[in-house]
């Protein structure tokens, strides 16, 4: 039997006292393309290369508020295919989802900003950049997936590593 006030298995959907809604809530409100670049430089010419490209991917996660319960997590993709040559192509996308939040501490917030929702809008994001390089003229470049928790985790670590240094003494110190 669950336990009472459990957010997972209370199915119980009353409200609190006079209406007020204070069951945590977190949610993608809706998702999209906010800046997509393709450039292929070298065409018509790239077609004719011979090997492989080197490919690089970088990537970066910004959340913004836009309103009291909702932020703009942005999944910023770079990628660049390069050879001796040159570069076969450069992928440049900014995907967006507008993420609902309500009654959530700010760790857990902040944990499902930069952890959950670039999770739950990669897989978009990957077939957006998939196509595109379809689309150039090259085979999909399937993106890896990421281990955004485990990222988001190993940031934090090291930040707090980081503030526990800047808070110790300097070493050489007098004893």
């Amino acid at each position: 039997m669950a336990e009472e006030g459990d957010v997972l298995t209370n199915l119980d959907n009353q409200q609190g006292a006079n209406g007020a809604d204070n069951q945590p809530a977190a949610a993608i409100l809706t998702q999209y393309i906010k800046d997509l670049s393709v450039e292929n430089p070298n065409a018509p010419d790239v077609y004719q290369w011979q090997g492989q490209p080197k490919i690089d991917v970088q990537f970066n996660i910004g959340a913004e508020p836009v309103g009291q319960e909702v932020h703009e997590v942005t999944l910023k993709i770079n990628i660049t295919a390069s050879g001796d040559k040159g570069n076969f192509y450069l992928v440049e996308l900014d995907y967006c989802g507008l993420v609902g939040m309500r009654n959530i501490p700010e760790d857990q917030g902040h944990a499902f900003l930069y952890a959950e929702a670039p999770r739950l809008l990669f897989p978009f994001a990957r077939r957006v950049v998939a196509d595109a390089v379809r689309d150039a003229g090259f085979p999909p470049l399937v993106v890896d997936p990421i281990d955004f928790n485990g990222l988001y985790v190993q940031q934090l670590n090291a930040r707090r590593q980081q503030q526990g240094a800047d808070d110790a003494p300097a070493p050489g110190g007098d004893a």
